[in-house]
């Protein structure tokens, strides 16, 4: 392997690994500072579910997952409930799906949802992690449980793809190391029938370690980069914050392209850990505050050398690439955009909520009313002609 260079990183344990196929590999370099060309999204949303408080199927406790079906309608997973809910695209209710229990169709704690090829609605459930599947219509059509055994939700990335395989992260750390040894996240396939394909990648994943002794909150170097791994479609997008750079897998684990982006390393300077906890100080309820916080702001925290290149990767519904650069404080760098190519085509600004998809001509986006509602909000995406 002369590519995937994550894989240097890997523990020296034994593991099946995916035979990836490089030779076809294409490096495309791009330089965003010298484009204007933008992306932008609608200054209100066209459409927004959970606002109505006088309909009952429009409050949620907390939101796990939207998707955007093949007809307009929007599929929103609701955590309490444990429900997934239809609602078509003036924001009415068509039907409901799923409930809590332990029987076919039902959720123990539904997590994340994914809107794949035939408007199969792929839902995340735990504890054991594992996917259960649904038509448009609301019929369950099956469980697909991980072989070995996922305790906990690949909460760290991953997904599904159109051919019914699923990408699975696991996070692993040293027991006793310090802050000076890095997390591994471990990136596995898994086949439609939820066996194990085989270990596509290992990344050096920022470490998570208690500040004090007997501490139970965990916190990471102030500035630190992480691994990030997202699936959908036919694209699997591999990324560390630490470079600007996403390699991108088809659906078949060939080694597609791999983007790259002119970002010189930005330096951390003491006016920004300053501003970085200044910044956290003031975002927090003074009534509230607890050793968890006094560990987040601690002089005793580590700080990372340079600022993360991006901060998050998202596969569109079309095979483009979305890269959230990372922002130091007071910085405001917003979105890239790639296109199925690894081609860039424009900038866009900080969004009005979280993403959870990205569509050709539309992105779903969580937000919360002015009530303080979690809510669904769907934007029109424009691109640049």
């Amino acid at each position: 392997m002369i590519v995937l260079p994550f894989s240097a990183y890997a523990q020296q344990d034994s593991f099946k690994a995916v035979d990836i196929d490089s030779s076809k590999v294409q490096i495309k370099t791009s330089d965003p500072a010298n484009s204007t060309a933008t992306c932008t999204v609608s200054d209100e949303p066209i459409l927004v579910i959970g606002d109505n408080e006088e309909d009952e199927y429009q409050i949620f406790s907390s939101i796990r997952g939207t998707g955007r079906l093949s007809d307009g309608s929007i599929a929103v997973a609701d955590h309490t409930s444990a429900e997934i809910r239809i609602f078509d695209e003036a924001g009415q209710h068509l039907r409901s799906m799923g409930r809590r229990g332990n029987g076919p169709g039902e959720f123990k704690n539904p997590f994340i949802l994914w809107v794949a090829e035939g408007d199969t609605i792929w839902v995340g459930d735990y504890r054991p992690w594992r996917y259960k599947l649904f038509t448009s219509k609301g019929d369950f059509i099956r469980q697909v449980s991980l072989e070995p055994e996922y305790l906990n939700p690949s909460s760290a990335g991953g997904g599904v793809l159109d051919n019914g395989f699923t990408v699975n992260t696991i996070r692993k750390g040293v027991r006793g190391a310090d802050f000076t040894v890095d997390d591994t996240l471990i990136v596995e396939v898994h086949d439609p029938r939820g066996t194990l394909k085989g270990s596509l990648v290992r990344m050096p994943n920022r470490p998570a370690r208690p500040l004090r002794e007997g501490a139970l909150f965990m916190v990471s170097p102030l500035f630190s980069s992480w691994a990030m791994v997202d699936a959908r479609g036919e694209t699997i997008a591999l990324a560390h914050g630490s470079k600007p750079e996403v390699q991108i897998l088809d659906s078949n684990l060939n080694l597609k392209t791999i983007i790259r982006w002119i970002d010189p390393p930005r330096e951390v300077k003491r006016n920004d850990i300053r501003a970085s906890r200044q910044n956290y100080r003031n975002a927090r309820d003074p009534s509230r505050w607890g050793e968890s916080d006094d560990d987040m702001v601690s002089r005793d925290r580590p700080v990372a050398d340079f600022f993360p290149a991006l901060s998050r990767v998202e596969v569109g519904r079309d095979g483009w690439i979305w890269v959230r650069k990372y922002n130091r404080p007071g910085e405001d760098g917003g979105w890239l955009a790639f296109n199925g190519d690894g081609e860039f085509v424009c900038h866009m600004a900080t969004l009005p909520g979280s993403p959870d998809e990205f569509g050709e001509d539309y992105v779903l986006l969580l937000g919360e009313s002015e009530s303080g509602a979690e809510t669904v909000q769907l934007h029109r995406l424009s691109r640049p002609l």
